[in-house]
């Protein structure tokens, strides 16, 4: 009797960090994220993609799309939970994030196994060919709930907060809304831990900087810390005590921006400086 044709999945990587790369998968579930037993695994510092972020699981003939993760999954574009996909979709994994080309090709089971008995398919098709990146990452630092005050000064305006964490991004689910064309949607989190600021870059391409270096996945914050949001800027001072003010001039020659004026000397008198500690400060008591 002969056995029903196998599918196969081609995943084809339009954009992210295996651009270029077609996927082969002849399972009835592909798993997605960043998780060790995931089939189709994306790098560790991705934070944009959830551990377990989706998965595609075949019904019948048709292979559908389940999504499991916070920052979401687009199907042609359009956010979904669940789809059914078709040959030729793209699918994005969270917003900004790696995307590729869904397609499907019909073999006959006999064809499939003398292919694959004659070219075996590697282990993993995802393991890399070193030591896995884990074992050199720090561990991710829990992120809880916190009574902390945080001071926020970008251009003529200042934020403030009482509580941690605080995201960053052009979303309007983000607590801090910055319209600024290098912004991601939900870009950097502000929290506390260990009786110190961190910052977390959620964009999953490096963009985060503290004194113009990338800073992969979190990092903490010292006093006097430039903290870069993206190579194209803005450009924070971290004052300490959960104060951010913005600067202004070249990436070697940064001052403080003022939140009012918009005008002042090139070299920040120690008067101005005085002026933004002490309005960051009466926010924070308010």
């Amino acid at each position: 009797m002969k056995r029903p044709p196998v599918i196969i999945v081609q995943l084809i990587h339009i954009a992210g960090p295996m651009k270029g790369e077609i996927q082969e998968f002849s399972e009835g579930r592909i798993s997605i994220g960043r998780h060790p037993s995931c089939q189709l695994r994306f790098p560790p510092d991705f934070t944009s993609i959830s551990r377990n972020h989706a998965e595609i699981v075949r019904d019948g003939n048709q292979f559908k799309l389940v999504d499991h993760s916070s920052n979401g999954t687009f199907v042609n574009g359009k956010k979904a939970k669940e789809a059914y996909l078709k040959n030729g979709d793209i699918l994005v994994f969270s917003e900004g994030g790696p995307k590729v080309s869904f397609l499907t090709q019909w073999k006959e089971t006999e064809d499939f196994d003398q292919e694959f008995k004659a070219k075996p398919r590697p282990p993993s098709d995802l393991k890399p060919p070193i030591a896995q990146p884990e074992m050199a990452r720090p561990e991710e630092i829990s992120v809880q709930p916190l009574k902390i005050p945080m001071s926020f000064q970008y251009g003529p305006t200042i934020r403030a907060f009482k509580e941690l964490p605080v995201t960053i991004g052009k979303s309007p689910k983000c607590d801090l809304i910055l319209d600024h064309p290098a912004i991601f949607d939900h870009h950097a989190q502000i929290f506390f831990s260990q009786n110190q600021y961190w910052v977390k870059d959620m964009t999953g391409q490096k963009s985060v900087q503290i004194n113009r270096q990338p800073i992969g996945f979190q990092a903490s914050l010292k006093p006097n810390d430039d903290l870069g949001l993206s190579p194209q800027g803005p450009i924070f001072r971290f004052l300490g005590e959960g104060r951010f003010a913005e600067v202004e001039g070249s990436p070697d020659e940064v001052s403080i921006k003022p939140a009012e004026k918009k005008t002042q000397p090139k070299t920040p008198g120690e008067k101005g400086t005085k002026g933004f500690l002490s309005k960051f400060k009466k926010l924070i008591e308010t």
